[in-house]
Protein backbone atom coordinates (compact mmCIF):
# COMPACT_ATOMS: atom_id res chain seq x y z
CA UNK A 1 0.00 0.00 0.00
CA UNK A 2 2.82 2.53 1.14
CA UNK A 3 4.78 1.57 -2.48
CA UNK A 4 1.60 2.11 -4.50
CA UNK A 5 1.28 5.96 -2.88
CA UNK A 6 4.85 6.87 -2.92
CA UNK A 7 4.69 5.90 -6.90
CA UNK A 8 1.84 8.10 -7.11
CA UNK A 9 2.98 10.67 -5.69
CA UNK A 10 6.30 10.46 -6.84
CA UNK A 11 4.60 10.80 -10.28
CA UNK A 12 2.36 13.85 -9.49
CA UNK A 13 5.27 15.90 -7.72
CA UNK A 14 5.87 18.36 -10.72
CA UNK A 15 2.26 19.32 -9.96
CA UNK A 16 1.60 18.91 -6.10
CA UNK A 17 4.50 20.94 -5.16
CA UNK A 18 2.73 23.89 -7.13
CA UNK A 19 -0.27 23.46 -5.80
CA UNK A 20 1.12 23.40 -2.17
CA UNK A 21 2.56 26.84 -2.39
CA UNK A 22 -1.01 27.83 -3.87
CA UNK A 23 -2.61 25.69 -0.75
CA UNK A 24 -0.27 27.48 1.49
CA UNK A 25 -0.95 31.40 0.01
CA UNK A 26 -4.91 31.25 0.04
CA UNK A 27 -4.96 29.25 2.93
CA UNK A 28 -2.40 31.15 5.01
CA UNK A 29 -4.05 31.80 7.79
CA UNK A 30 -4.04 28.30 8.77
CA UNK A 31 -0.85 27.48 8.01
CA UNK A 32 1.31 29.87 9.64
CA UNK A 33 0.54 28.65 13.42
CA UNK A 34 2.87 25.45 11.80
CA UNK A 35 5.70 27.38 11.51
CA UNK A 36 7.35 26.39 14.50
CA UNK A 37 7.41 22.52 13.32
CA UNK A 38 8.83 23.19 10.34
CA UNK A 39 12.47 22.89 11.77
CA UNK A 40 11.36 19.09 13.36
CA UNK A 41 9.25 18.32 10.01
CA UNK A 42 12.02 18.78 7.66
CA UNK A 43 14.68 16.72 10.05
CA UNK A 44 12.66 13.68 9.89
CA UNK A 45 12.35 14.98 5.80
CA UNK A 46 16.38 14.24 5.47
CA UNK A 47 15.84 11.33 7.90
CA UNK A 48 14.02 9.96 5.29
CA UNK A 49 16.22 10.88 2.40
CA UNK A 50 19.30 9.31 4.09
CA UNK A 51 17.91 6.29 4.84
CA UNK A 52 19.27 3.44 2.27
CA UNK A 53 22.82 5.60 1.76
CA UNK A 54 25.39 3.18 2.64
CA UNK A 55 28.96 4.23 2.52
CA UNK A 56 30.21 1.61 0.26
CA UNK A 57 27.60 2.88 -2.92
CA UNK A 58 30.15 5.74 -2.56
CA UNK A 59 33.53 4.04 -2.84
CA UNK A 60 33.72 4.60 -6.85
CA UNK A 61 32.42 8.09 -6.77
CA UNK A 62 35.09 8.98 -4.09
CA UNK A 63 37.81 7.41 -5.91
CA UNK A 64 36.80 9.70 -9.19
CA UNK A 65 35.94 13.36 -7.46
CA UNK A 66 35.79 15.15 -10.75
CA UNK A 67 32.17 15.40 -10.58
CA UNK A 68 31.82 16.01 -6.81
CA UNK A 69 34.15 18.77 -6.88
CA UNK A 70 32.98 20.64 -10.30
CA UNK A 71 29.41 20.51 -8.77
CA UNK A 72 30.36 22.23 -5.78
CA UNK A 73 32.07 24.96 -7.34
CA UNK A 74 29.06 25.50 -9.60
CA UNK A 75 26.66 25.10 -6.67
CA UNK A 76 28.22 27.22 -3.63
CA UNK A 77 29.81 29.83 -6.14
CA UNK A 78 29.58 30.41 -9.35
CA UNK A 79 25.30 30.02 -9.08
CA UNK A 80 24.86 32.02 -6.36
CA UNK A 81 27.51 34.66 -7.40
CA UNK A 82 24.87 34.51 -11.25
CA UNK A 83 21.81 34.47 -8.63
CA UNK A 84 22.92 37.54 -6.45
CA UNK A 85 24.38 39.61 -9.75
CA UNK A 86 21.02 39.16 -11.57
CA UNK A 87 19.23 40.36 -8.19
CA UNK A 88 21.22 43.71 -7.70
CA UNK A 89 21.22 44.19 -11.18
CA UNK A 90 17.24 44.17 -11.51
CA UNK A 91 16.09 44.40 -7.80
CA UNK A 92 18.46 47.05 -6.28
CA UNK A 93 21.88 46.34 -4.63
CA UNK A 94 20.33 46.57 -1.09
CA UNK A 95 17.37 44.91 -2.40
CA UNK A 96 15.79 41.80 0.06
CA UNK A 97 14.64 40.05 -3.35
CA UNK A 98 18.56 39.82 -4.51
CA UNK A 99 19.03 38.25 -1.07
CA UNK A 100 16.18 36.07 -1.87
CA UNK A 101 17.58 34.79 -5.02
CA UNK A 102 21.18 34.41 -3.62
CA UNK A 103 19.60 32.44 -0.98
CA UNK A 104 17.81 29.98 -3.39
CA UNK A 105 20.54 29.64 -4.79
CA UNK A 106 23.39 28.80 -2.01
CA UNK A 107 21.78 25.98 -0.24
CA UNK A 108 22.38 22.66 -1.16
CA UNK A 109 21.29 20.25 -3.71
CA UNK A 110 18.13 19.14 -3.79
CA UNK A 111 18.12 16.29 -1.77
CA UNK A 112 14.89 15.19 -3.80
CA UNK A 113 17.29 15.04 -7.07
CA UNK A 114 17.88 11.51 -5.85
CA UNK A 115 14.52 10.64 -6.74
CA UNK A 116 15.14 11.92 -10.23
CA UNK A 117 18.35 10.57 -10.93
CA UNK A 118 17.03 7.49 -10.31
CA UNK A 119 14.26 7.73 -12.50
CA UNK A 120 15.71 9.21 -15.57
CA UNK A 121 18.84 6.35 -14.57
CA UNK A 122 21.63 8.43 -13.66
CA UNK A 123 24.70 7.57 -11.84
CA UNK A 124 23.05 7.32 -7.99
CA UNK A 125 26.69 6.80 -6.36
CA UNK A 126 27.82 10.02 -7.87
CA UNK A 127 24.46 11.91 -7.13
CA UNK A 128 24.39 9.97 -3.42
CA UNK A 129 27.89 11.51 -2.68
CA UNK A 130 27.28 15.32 -3.69
CA UNK A 131 24.23 15.29 -1.99
CA UNK A 132 26.02 14.16 0.75
CA UNK A 133 29.00 16.17 0.98
CA UNK A 134 27.02 19.20 -0.17
CA UNK A 135 24.52 18.79 2.36
CA UNK A 136 27.02 18.38 5.52
CA UNK A 137 29.26 21.13 4.77
CA UNK A 138 25.82 23.30 4.27
CA UNK A 139 25.62 24.67 8.11
CA UNK A 140 29.48 26.25 6.99
CA UNK A 141 28.99 26.94 3.32
CA UNK A 142 25.60 28.69 3.67
CA UNK A 143 26.39 31.15 6.62
CA UNK A 144 29.63 31.79 4.87
CA UNK A 145 28.33 32.57 1.81
CA UNK A 146 25.56 35.02 2.65
CA UNK A 147 28.12 37.03 4.76
CA UNK A 148 30.43 36.79 1.69
CA UNK A 149 27.92 38.30 -0.65
CA UNK A 150 25.41 39.92 1.36
CA UNK A 151 27.43 40.94 4.68
CA UNK A 152 26.63 44.36 4.18
CA UNK A 153 23.25 44.26 3.27
CA UNK A 154 21.37 41.98 5.95
CA UNK A 155 22.12 41.31 9.37
CA UNK A 156 21.18 37.94 10.94
CA UNK A 157 22.74 34.98 13.28
CA UNK A 158 25.14 33.17 11.67
CA UNK A 159 25.52 30.74 15.03
CA UNK A 160 21.51 30.30 15.05
CA UNK A 161 21.49 29.62 11.43
CA UNK A 162 24.09 26.79 11.72
CA UNK A 163 22.77 25.59 14.58
CA UNK A 164 19.37 25.20 12.92
CA UNK A 165 20.72 23.89 9.99
CA UNK A 166 23.11 20.93 12.29
CA UNK A 167 19.40 20.31 13.22
CA UNK A 168 18.01 20.11 10.43
CA UNK A 169 20.47 18.27 7.99
CA UNK A 170 23.58 17.06 9.49
CA UNK A 171 22.05 15.02 12.02
CA UNK A 172 19.37 13.59 10.67
CA UNK A 173 21.62 12.71 7.65
CA UNK A 174 23.95 11.09 9.77
CA UNK A 175 21.10 8.74 11.80
CA UNK A 176 19.69 8.32 8.69
CA UNK A 177 22.77 6.34 7.49
CA UNK A 178 24.11 4.85 10.83
CA UNK A 179 20.13 2.96 10.84
CA UNK A 180 20.89 1.30 7.48
CA UNK A 181 23.68 -0.67 9.89
CA UNK A 182 21.34 -1.65 12.23
CA UNK A 183 20.71 -5.59 12.57
CA UNK A 184 16.90 -4.68 12.75
CA UNK A 185 16.56 -2.68 9.30
CA UNK A 186 18.96 -5.29 7.24
CA UNK A 187 16.76 -6.84 4.13
CA UNK A 188 13.64 -4.33 4.95
CA UNK A 189 12.90 -1.50 2.75
CA UNK A 190 12.70 1.06 5.84
CA UNK A 191 13.24 3.53 3.24
CA UNK A 192 10.28 2.74 1.09
CA UNK A 193 8.15 2.41 4.26
CA UNK A 194 9.00 6.29 5.34
CA UNK A 195 9.20 7.54 1.57
CA UNK A 196 5.61 8.70 1.15
CA UNK A 197 5.10 10.09 4.74
CA UNK A 198 8.71 12.30 3.84
CA UNK A 199 6.54 12.99 0.32
CA UNK A 200 4.07 14.75 2.57
CA UNK A 201 5.73 16.59 5.09
CA UNK A 202 7.75 18.26 2.21
CA UNK A 203 4.39 19.10 1.07
CA UNK A 204 3.35 20.66 4.39
CA UNK A 205 6.42 22.27 4.36
CA UNK A 206 6.57 24.30 1.00
CA UNK A 207 2.70 24.95 2.06
CA UNK A 208 3.97 26.45 5.64
CA UNK A 209 6.41 28.42 3.88
CA UNK A 210 3.97 29.76 1.12
CA UNK A 211 1.69 30.69 4.19
CA UNK A 212 4.42 32.79 6.15
CA UNK A 213 5.23 34.81 2.67
CA UNK A 214 1.56 35.41 1.57
CA UNK A 215 1.08 38.46 3.32
CA UNK A 216 3.85 40.31 0.69
CA UNK A 217 2.83 38.18 -2.11
CA UNK A 218 1.47 40.86 -5.05
CA UNK A 219 0.24 39.59 -8.09
CA UNK A 220 1.81 41.94 -9.96
CA UNK A 221 4.59 42.89 -12.44
CA UNK A 222 7.33 42.40 -9.62
CA UNK A 223 6.42 38.93 -9.12
CA UNK A 224 6.63 37.95 -12.40
CA UNK A 225 9.89 39.56 -13.16
CA UNK A 226 10.90 37.58 -10.07
CA UNK A 227 9.59 34.26 -11.38
CA UNK A 228 10.67 34.77 -15.02
CA UNK A 229 14.49 35.60 -13.30
CA UNK A 230 13.91 31.98 -11.40
CA UNK A 231 12.96 30.04 -14.40
CA UNK A 232 16.01 31.44 -16.45
CA UNK A 233 18.26 31.09 -13.37
CA UNK A 234 17.18 27.65 -12.66
CA UNK A 235 17.79 26.90 -16.23
CA UNK A 236 21.24 28.38 -16.58
CA UNK A 237 22.05 25.68 -13.37
CA UNK A 238 20.72 22.92 -15.66
CA UNK A 239 22.81 24.39 -18.52
CA UNK A 240 26.09 24.26 -16.17
CA UNK A 241 25.58 21.06 -15.23
CA UNK A 242 25.75 19.73 -18.44
CA UNK A 243 28.49 21.98 -19.41
CA UNK A 244 30.33 20.83 -17.16
CA UNK A 245 29.36 17.12 -17.80
CA UNK A 246 30.62 17.39 -21.28
CA UNK A 247 33.68 18.87 -20.70
CA UNK A 248 34.64 15.75 -18.08
CA UNK A 249 33.88 13.62 -20.84
CA UNK A 250 31.56 11.46 -18.58
CA UNK A 251 29.47 8.92 -19.03
CA UNK A 252 25.35 9.35 -20.06
CA UNK A 253 24.59 8.32 -16.38
CA UNK A 254 26.86 10.79 -14.31
CA UNK A 255 25.59 13.48 -16.88
CA UNK A 256 22.55 13.02 -15.54
CA UNK A 257 23.40 12.81 -11.89
CA UNK A 258 25.52 16.37 -13.06
CA UNK A 259 21.99 17.73 -14.62
CA UNK A 260 20.12 17.30 -11.82
CA UNK A 261 22.47 18.10 -8.67
CA UNK A 262 23.46 21.43 -10.50
CA UNK A 263 20.17 22.07 -11.42
CA UNK A 264 17.82 21.40 -8.50
CA UNK A 265 17.95 22.93 -5.07
CA UNK A 266 17.00 22.33 -1.28
CA UNK A 267 14.02 24.99 -1.45
CA UNK A 268 12.65 23.95 1.62
CA UNK A 269 15.26 24.36 3.37
CA UNK A 270 15.99 27.79 1.52
CA UNK A 271 12.17 28.81 2.21
CA UNK A 272 12.52 27.88 6.28
CA UNK A 273 16.00 29.74 6.36
CA UNK A 274 14.59 32.82 4.65
CA UNK A 275 11.21 32.32 7.01
CA UNK A 276 12.96 31.80 10.20
CA UNK A 277 16.32 34.41 9.76
CA UNK A 278 14.66 36.77 7.25
CA UNK A 279 12.17 39.88 6.51
CA UNK A 280 9.14 37.94 4.53
CA UNK A 281 10.14 39.38 1.44
CA UNK A 282 13.31 37.49 1.45
CA UNK A 283 10.81 34.52 0.92
CA UNK A 284 9.27 35.24 -2.40
CA UNK A 285 11.93 34.25 -4.59
CA UNK A 286 12.77 30.71 -2.71
CA UNK A 287 8.81 30.45 -2.97
CA UNK A 288 9.04 30.95 -6.89
CA UNK A 289 11.45 28.52 -6.97
CA UNK A 290 9.84 26.12 -5.04
CA UNK A 291 6.30 26.59 -7.63
CA UNK A 292 9.16 25.82 -11.02
CA UNK A 293 11.49 23.00 -9.55
CA UNK A 294 9.55 20.12 -10.34
CA UNK A 295 8.11 20.98 -13.08
CA UNK A 296 11.32 22.08 -14.66
CA UNK A 297 12.77 18.91 -13.24
CA UNK A 298 10.92 17.04 -15.28
CA UNK A 299 10.85 18.32 -18.48
CA UNK A 300 14.96 18.88 -18.12
CA UNK A 301 15.28 15.31 -17.41
CA UNK A 302 13.15 13.96 -20.90
CA UNK A 303 15.50 17.17 -22.97
CA UNK A 304 18.58 15.38 -21.84
CA UNK A 305 17.32 11.59 -21.85
CA UNK A 306 15.95 12.41 -25.81
CA UNK A 307 19.07 14.34 -26.68
CA UNK A 308 21.68 11.49 -25.54
CA UNK A 309 19.20 8.79 -27.37
CA UNK A 310 19.62 10.53 -30.28
CA UNK A 311 23.53 11.58 -29.79
CA UNK A 312 23.83 7.11 -29.50
CA UNK A 313 21.94 6.31 -32.52
CA UNK A 314 23.87 9.01 -34.42
CA UNK A 315 27.11 7.34 -33.61
CA UNK A 316 25.90 3.75 -33.99
CA UNK A 317 25.18 5.28 -37.42
CA UNK A 318 28.62 6.41 -38.08
CA UNK A 319 29.75 3.52 -36.56
CA UNK A 320 27.86 0.79 -39.22
CA UNK A 321 28.79 3.45 -41.56
CA UNK A 322 32.64 3.49 -41.16
CA UNK A 323 32.22 -0.35 -40.50
CA UNK A 324 31.27 -0.98 -44.69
Amino acid sequence: MLKTVNIFMEKKMPYMTPVSVLVGLVFATSFQSWVMAVPWIFAFITLSSSLGIKIGKLKDAVVHPAPLLVSLLIIQIILPSIAYGVGTLFFGANSLTAVGMLIAFVIPTGVISLMWVSIYKGNSSVSLLIVLVNTLLSPVLIPFSLQLFAGATIDFNTFALMKNLIFMIVIPSILGILINYLPFTQNKDIKGRFAPFSKLGLLVVIAVNSSVAAPVISFNWELLQIIIAMFFLSSIGYGLGMIAANWLRVSNEIKISLLYNCGMRNVSVGATIAILYFPPEVAVPVIAATLLQQILAANYGRILVNYLKKNELRREGELKKAAR
